[in-house]
């Protein structure tokens, strides 16, 4: 089997900046299969591309290179890493996004990437650390180099934690975390706390300018522009408008609140 190496970026598709990069994993690793997860992370959103991650990356191969760069801080004295977990090598800086992605685990190892034998150039430049330092880095690895050839052992990622809902008997107080391009609002509200705390009982959740009752299993229990609720496939609740963008229709960005309350039937 090729090696194979992810790339996950904010770069977009207009520029040079992605192929570039491919470019240099291809000189570095001629055998790799490259395989984009996304290049529209919104710029510098490390918690949008760690939640894209979080969806992604479980469903491939163990041995998988996944090349992130997402990085507001190029160039500053954050550090450069490579990390292993779970069978997979994530490689990109280290500004809080991988300690998203690995929530309350550590990595399996962890190392700093400070030995310049391993960029494209001994100086690279000072702005583009995806081409000069990290694609060069993902295709040795892809290619068979260790963690431990490539650079020094870190102790910690730099952390960075998820908002968790706040929960009491009466309901739950989440936040939008994601908005898809279909224009539905995931939240942080897992479906095992929703169950822990509903019960029997009925609820009405408020988020945007939009109140919405009951939970649905499918998009289409609700007719053609009508809101709902209902758990994604990573079973966290979305608000979502069936053949609709419920984001543009009830005013709700990333960081929106929502308030789940619950009621006894009468």
């Amino acid at each position: 089997m090729r090696p194979l190496i992810t790339l996950t970026t904010d770069f977009g598709s207009s520029d040079g900046y992605v192929a570039a990069m491919k470019g240099t994993i291809l000189s570095f690793c001629p055998r790799a299969q490259l395989i984009d997860i996304t290049h529209d992370i919104a710029a510098f959103d490390v918690m949008e591309a760690a939640f894209v991650l979080r969806q992604a990356v479980p469903h491939y191969p163990d041995n998988t290179v996944h090349l992130v760069v997402v990085d507001p801080g190029v160039g500053s004295k954050r550090y450069s890493v490579a990390l292993r977990y779970q069978g997979h090598t994530l490689v990109g800086p280290d500004n809080g996004l991988f300690s998203l992605l690995l929530g309350d685990h550590e990595p399996d190892a962890l190392i700093t990437l400070d030995r310049p034998d391993a960029y494209r150039l001994p100086r690279p430049s000072a702005t583009f650390h995806g081409r000069d330092i990290f694609a060069p880095v993902a295709a040795l690895l892809a290619c068979g180099r260790t963690l431990d050839s490539l650079g020094t052992p870190l102790a910690e990622l730099r952390p960075l934690h998820w908002a968790l809902p706040i929960d009491d008997d009466r309901g739950i107080r989440g936040w939008i975390v994601h908005i898809d391009r279909f224009g539905n609002a995931i939240t942080n509200i897992p479906r095992s706390l929703v169950d822990t705390r509903k019960g029997k009982r009925t609820l009405k959740c408020y988020v945007g300018n939009a109140i919405i009752s009951g939970i649905t299993e499918i998009y289409s229990a609700v007719d053609v522009g009508e809101p709902l609720l209902l758990f994604g496939s990573d079973q966290y609740l979305e608000v979502a408008v069936n053949r609709g963008n419920a984001a543009e229709l009830f005013h709700i960005r990333r960081g929106t609140p929502i308030h789940m309350v619950f009621a006894d039937e009468r």
